[in-house]
């Protein structure tokens, strides 16, 4: 069985299975059905590989498998193994019962659940063929010894001339399945065949007040009985008037073919007939009331989001919608706009295709913009449960609506609303339910020194009580375990960020957490990949009255400095002092390109500022003590900045209280100029011997500054009485309250 986790699918294999027959098959993602196949005892593969067992004897094909391209099905074609479709096999393996066929456009799942709960009521005991699992039930097939069999019949494709039914109870009858039957009038010429199959032995029960259903029963030759709404039926388990009209054509069936005592006996089932799954499904009430529904069409959004309004008339509704098929969807743009308005606010994502290719202007978006109550698109249904859950509070109604893989929604939505209850005000929230993944490592040459910076973090960070965590980023990338580390209900809250240098400064890594819409620490991507650029940089000060170095850009090897010398030459775009070299003397200028080349394309030459080389933090918006950067060796390179006891570092730096202030001062209008966010260093050259702001010039801003024990950052902080936790809960605090403050 290609498909085998279909819900019909998996309750044929069930079935056949309970026949004698040795069943197998294939699927692409794991389900609730499947689980179920395997605690059968039914073996199946989760890939479609072509890789057919040798003891197979007949192929039986679900209808959303593409018959040119399925590796599995050009195997069974290879090997001239029969092919056959689902509803084949339904008919199949029902041939030994007498059929009561359920069709018509909506409502097929719930009324065939709802006669079936009525015979076994009055007796009966027949065996129930359902397209999804009915609620309290175990799967979609409930067995029965009787002789009848009550199966769903579908119009798509139609599968339902499959069957050799004994009665049909037709529901109503619209245009659907437009890809098949192209239009209405060849609809409808299908469902007369179908109702006529019943010639000679029950007949049709059919929906009088539906006018697609009367119009086919006057195409139709077979004996026939309208049925209405009946009140003496009384409340019912499953809500809604579209589900009272479902149960007494269930009554009415029942009446016409067993009588009127079989029919009074089988009132009690349908009263407690709890539904099918995924059709109004309520899956809790509290904190908010979740409702998974299977609704496609709009008419049948319209019956489903009016029956939840009568159950629950005052309370805010919110109706996650994916619809279902471009085909289905073409033209009908306004009337599903239309019947999502019966919700209070709307949210859409994008189009499930299923088997069809995109078709141009045929859009969720289109819809959405005819939708006159309060509506969003979130385009992936991946993103669909967090971002319903900002959107809605306690006490009111999500409904997850639609046949594609929306049907995920509903559970990961309550997952993603509990999480946000308890993270909800970072500030008041326990620390232990705030997940923070401390990102380290990278792929640049200062891995090692990022290595060191992420551990300290996430031993502030599991000290001050957070459920925090570490991940080397390039290593997960790398080996293709981010997405699963980064994604799904457990995903960090928020990443902290010390990682440095090329592909983790400069905006990359940003980018990539972004895409998945998670908060990370410090500067977004815009301002990171600016810090990067040095040359850039240097630009924005500069139109801001900041004070840098003159310089120019070399983009390949040269001999003769540009500039006059003394020079410093470094790559335009590295952290840290990587690749850098003071130049003094003419004949070291080609050496000194050639090694700043080696680091990246471009490379920096700027006239080398003598003074007092000083650090300037920002932490979350204000700045903190100027460091002043004292060289053992006379020159800051990488060695001096990350040895211990290399350089001494002075905090506060050795200046007039004016010229600290202006450090200050300086190095927050940098931070502002760029964008930045979070905590950043910058780094400037600053004659002692001035006092105005022309005595400071910036040479560069760090966007993640180093988190080590040598590093600038936390020494300038704990001068400011601030120990290292404090600085790194700062940090997270900062980036959590931001993303709340921001909304959905």
């Amino acid at each position: 069985m290609v498909g085998i986790g279909g819900a019909g699918m998996a309750g044929l294999a069930e079935l056949a299975l309970s026949r004698g027959l040795r069943v197998t098959g294939s699927d692409l993602v794991p389900s609730p059905s499947l689980d179920r196949l395997h605690e059968l005892g039914i073996h199946f593969h989760l890939e479609q590989t072509g890789k057919i067992p040798r003891h197979i004897d007949a192929v039986v094909v679900s209808d959303a498998i593409d018959l040119n391209s399925n590796l599995d099905v050009l195997e069974a074609k290879r090997r001239h193994l029969p092919l056959f479709r689902r509803s084949q096999l339904l008919g199949f393996l029902v041939a030994d019962w007498k059929v009561i066929a359920v069709t018509g456009t909506h409502g097929k799942t719930t009324t065939t659940g709802l006669l079936g709960s009525a015979l076994s009521a009055a007796g009966l005991a027949p065996l129930v063929i359902v397209g999804a699992p009915l609620v309290g039930k175990a799967g979609p097939i409930q067995p029965g010894y009787g002789d009848w069999a009550v199966v769903e019949a579908c119009e798509a494709y139609n599968g339902m001339h499959d069957l050799d039914p004994e009665w049909v109870l037709l529901t109503n009858l619209e245009l659907d399945h437009v890809d098949f039957h192209g239009n209405f009038e060849n609809l409808k010429a299908s469902m007369a065949r179908f109702l006529d199959s019943t010639q000679g032995k029950g007949g049709v029960v059919y929906c009088g007040t539906d006018s697609g259903a009367c119009e086919v029963v006057a195409m139709s030759q077979a004996k026939s009985y309208p049925y209405f709404l009946d009140q003496a039926i009384g409340p019912l388990t499953v809500m809604g008037d579209h589900n009272l009209h479902n149960a007494s054509g269930a009554l009415k069936l029942i009446g016409a073919a067993f009588g009127p005592e079989v029919a009074a006996k089988s009132i009690p089932g349908l009263r407690q007939f709890q539904g099918a799954k995924r059709r109004l499904e309520t899956l809790q009430t509290s904190p908010v009331t979740v409702i998974d529904d299977y609704a496609h069409t709009p008419a049948e959004i319209t019956s489903s989001l009016r029956a939840i309004r009568d159950r629950y008339p005052k309370t805010k509704l919110t109706v996650a919608y994916q619809p279902h098929l471009y085909s289905r969807t073409q033209g009908q743009e306004t009337a599903f706009a239309k019947a999502l308005e019966e919700a209070d606010q709307v949210v859409l994502t994008d189009i499930y295709p299923a088997r069809e290719d995109p078709i141009p202007g045929v859009s969720s978006v289109v819809i959405g913009e005819s939708v006159k109550k309060p509506c969003k698109h979130v385009a992936s249904r991946h993103l669909l449960p967090r971002k319903v859950a900002e959107l809605v509070g306690k006490n009111e109604i999500v409904v997850g609506m639609g046949a594609g893989t929306i049907e995920t929604f509903a559970k990961d939505f309550i997952k993603e609303f509990d999480h946000k209850l308890k993270v909800s005000d970072p500030q008041s929230a326990s620390r232990q339910d705030i997940r923070v993944a401390v990102a380290y490592g990278g792929s640049s040459s200062e891995r090692e020194v990022s290595i060191l910076s992420g551990r300290a973090v996430l031993s502030a960070l599991e000290s001050a009580g957070f459920h925090a965590y570490g991940i080397d980023i390039s290593d997960l990338l790398l080996s293709g375990r981010a997405l699963a580390t980064l994604t799904g209900v457990d995903r960090p809250d928020l990443v902290f960020l010390t990682v440095h240098g090329t592909d983790a400064e400069d905006g990359s890594i940003q980018g990539l957490l972004e895409m998945l819409h998670l908060p990370y620490t410090g500067s977004k991507l815009l301002s990171s990949a600016k810090a990067m650029d040095k040359a850039l940089t240097k630009e924005i000060l500069e139109s801001k009255g900041i004070r840098t170095p003159h310089g120019l850009i070399l983009t390949g090897p040269t001999a003769e400095s540009p500039i006059p010398l003394p020079v410093v030459v470094k790559p335009n775009a590295e952290g840290s002092t990587i690749g850098l070299s003071f130049v003094r003397e003419p004949q070291h200028f080609a050496a000194a390109v050639q090694r700043a080349l080696a680091c990246g394309p471009s490379v920096l030459v700027e006239e080398e500022i003598i003074g007092m080389e000083v650090s300037t933090p920002v932490l979350c918006g204000r700045a903190l003590l100027p460091v002043e950067i004292s060289p053992r060796s006379g020159v800051y390179d990488f060695q001096s900045k990350y040895a211990a006891g290399a350089t001494e570092e002075i905090v506060p730096a050795r200046l007039g209280r004016k010229l600290l202030d202006l450090c200050q001062d300086i190095a927050l209008e940098a931070h502002l100029a760029l964008g930045c966010s979070g905590a950043t260093r910058t780094d400037m050259i600053v004659n002692p011997a001035g006092d105005e702001r022309d005595s400071i010039t910036v040479l560069e801003i760090n966007t993640l500054p180093g988190m080590t024990a040598t590093s600038l950052l936390p020494a300038s902080a704990a001068a400011m009485g601030l120990t290292f936790e404090q600085v790194c809960v700062e940090m997270v605090m900062d980036v959590l309250d931001g993303a709340q403050s921001d909304g959905p």
